[in-house]
């Protein structure tokens, strides 16, 4: 506001200069005029510094909320909202919509404040030169508030067409991507790169759509303020000639209206600023407004400590995966129970697709029971606090997912009374994490990874690449195993957890295991009959339902699919080694 004023006095200084040279003003006068002019000119230079950095901070600021929020709010949505939304669409939220509402937040606002004051001092000192011409000028301004309402909301639309495309854009990036190995195994870099194409060509038409109109914006702002500076290069012109105005005041006449045209013109940019960070900020309020299933109840029940394991009850649990429109889908669980008391082995095996990952899912609580109940130590897990819950498990997943940290990093990850991660002290941004903890080398040694880490170039500090793709299937699956028991937790989730590794380390890990787990509560999943014959109980799902279940001697002797499992098994086992 300050810088404002005083850029809009130095027309007024003009106007006596050359009113003083016309009049025979003595020189020192002059050069008095234009020290003034120039000082104000400084002096406007560094208030208009200071806003520039005062708005242009704040929104950066502002960004950077918003950008820690909307992280700190994803990571406490829950599996079936993921299951709902395409992590390109995410990113794209996360990158161009929050740059469009810090445009919105900083440069729009302080262009604003420009065009408000800087036109109300310019009409104000244009009244007081001279009220006609003053209305002449502005007449044909009058058309900017229809013109700009119309604009405006054409440009609200087309950006959030741009917007919701790149979404899909990033998406198929993403995918192919993350997939890179898949398309180059089928051969498809042609096809995907041609869907690529078009579908950035289409970008690249929706946002020449957007430019078009943006570009009509401009310029029929300035074709209303020509208008106005025609009249009064005529009339003024005129009046100057007829004595009715000065020089000065005609000349401090025409920077008053260019200074009142401009701020005008970027209303023009300003409309477009701040239609893009409305429509970027409703797209940013969908995810903020994003309700997890899953959540902690308002008053929990706190588990009794304990050293050992926990009891797992499953009380005719069913399930269907919800589908994008919240109806249920086919039934993946169908009325399960069973009970484990705590410190006993639950082996699960069935064909792929007959329920094993899901029944584990439950367990966890990624999802909820589409009815029954799940419990530990008697408590529904429901009743539970999620975070005191997940403390209780550690879960090795079908699919290893490893961090771009050092190995030692990751498999501390999670390592209860480990600190947390600190913020980056160097370049590389690695998480502070202890790497060779006791609990973490103990950990490495029953997941039978200790020679694979001695043989890295740095050890427990040699840093993974991306998903962990500098380490083989195997040593992927043996690192998340190894990073779930050095949590040392109550109970332990096996997901399929060896289906990467040979049969002679399987062996070798499940002798480990016994041992390790002798007096906590585990969960083992496997396609294998050889992963989990010496569980405590062993359960044999096909189609969602339990069909067998018993101790490895009581489901030989019924002969059924359990048995048939394992012969089929052998068979497998056999030929290959032919």
């Amino acid at each position: 506001m300050i810088s404002v004023t005083l850029y809009n006095t130095i027309p007024t200084f003009l106007r006596r200069a050359i009113d003083g040279l016309r009049d025979g003003a003595p020189t020192t006068a002059i050069v008095r005029i234009a020290g003034t002019m120039v000082a104000v000119s400084l002096v406007t230079v560094v208030f208009r510094y200071l806003m520039r950095e005062l708005l242009n901070g704040v929104s950066r600021h502002i960004e950077n909320d918003l950008r820690d929020d909307l992280f700190v709010h994803l990571t406490r949505l829950d599996a079936p909202w993921y299951a709902r939304t395409r992590t390109g669409e995410i990113m794209a939220r996360l990158t161009n919509d929050l740059g469009a509402v810090r445009m919105a937040a900083g440069p729009a606002i302080m262009y604003l404040t420009n065009t408000i004051f800087g036109g109300v001092m310019a009409f104000t000192y244009m009244l007081r030169i001279s009220p006609r011409l003053t209305l002449l000028a502005v007449m044909p301004m009058i058309a900017l508030p229809l013109v700009m309402l119309r604009l405006g909301r054409a440009i609200h639309e087309r950006f959030e067409a741009v917007q919701a495309h790149f979404g899909d854009l990033t998406t198929l990036a993403q995918e192919n991507l993350s997939g890179v190995r898949i398309v180059r195994a089928y051969r498809q870099e042609g096809a995907e790169a041609a869907r690529f194409g078009d579908m950035s060509a289409e970008y690249v038409r929706r946002n020449m759509r957007l430019a078009r109109l943006y570009g009509v914006m401009n310029p029929a702002f300035t074709v209303l303020a020509g208008l106005g500076a025609a009249a009064v290069l005529g009339i003024g012109g005129s009046m100057v000639v007829r004595g009715a105005m000065s020089v000065g005041g005609f000349v401090a006449f025409g920077f008053y209206l260019s200074n009142l045209t401009w701020p005008l013109i970027a209303l023009g940019w300003v409309t477009n600023l701040f239609q893009r960070g409305a429509a970027s900020m409703g797209r940013l309020n969908e995810l903020f407004d994003a309700k997890a299933e899953v959540v902690s109840p308002a008053t929990p029940v706190t588990l009794p400590a304990t050293s050992g394991g926990r009891a797992i009850e499953f009380r005719h649990v069913s399930f269907a995966y919800p589908t994008k429109d919240d109806t249920p889908g086919r039934t993946v669980l169908d009325d399960v129970s069973f009970a484990i008391p705590a410190g006993s082995t639950l082996g699960v095996v069935g064909a792929t697709g007959s329920g094993k990952t899901t029944l584990l899912e439950l367990l966890t609580r990624v999802f909820d029971p589409t009815a029954g109940e799940v419990l530990v130590d008697g408590v529904p897990l429901t009743a539970l606090d999620l975070g005191a819950l997940r403390a209780e498990i550690g879960f090795v997943p079908q699919e290893s997912l490893l961090f771009s940290e050092t190995i030692g990093a990751n498999l501390a990850y999670g390592e209860l009374g480990a600190p947390a991660p600190a913020a980056p002290a160097a370049a590389a941004g690695h998480r502070e994490a202890p790497s060779t903890g006791d609990d973490v080398r103990w950990a490495a040694g029953v997941a039978q990874l200790v020679e694979t880490i001695e043989a890295l170039p740095a050890g427990y500090d040699t840093v993974l690449g991306e998903r962990g793709i500098n380490l083989s299937g195997g040593q992927k699956q043996r690192a998340a195993m190894a990073r779930a028991l050095a949590r040392r937790p109550a109970i332990v989730v096996f997901d399929d957890a060896l289906s990467a590794v040979d049969t002679q380390t399987e062996a070798a890990i499940l002798r480990g295991l016994r041992e390790a787990l002798a007096t906590r509560t585990a969960v083992i999943a496997s396609h294998r009959v050889t992963a989990i014959r010496d569980a405590t109980h062993i359960i044999v799902l096909d189609d969602g339902r339990i069909v067998e279940q018993g101790t490895h001697e009581t489901l030989l002797a019924l002969r059924g699919r359990y048995w048939t499992l394992l012969n089929r098994q052998q068979l497998e086992e056999a030929v290959e080694a032919a």
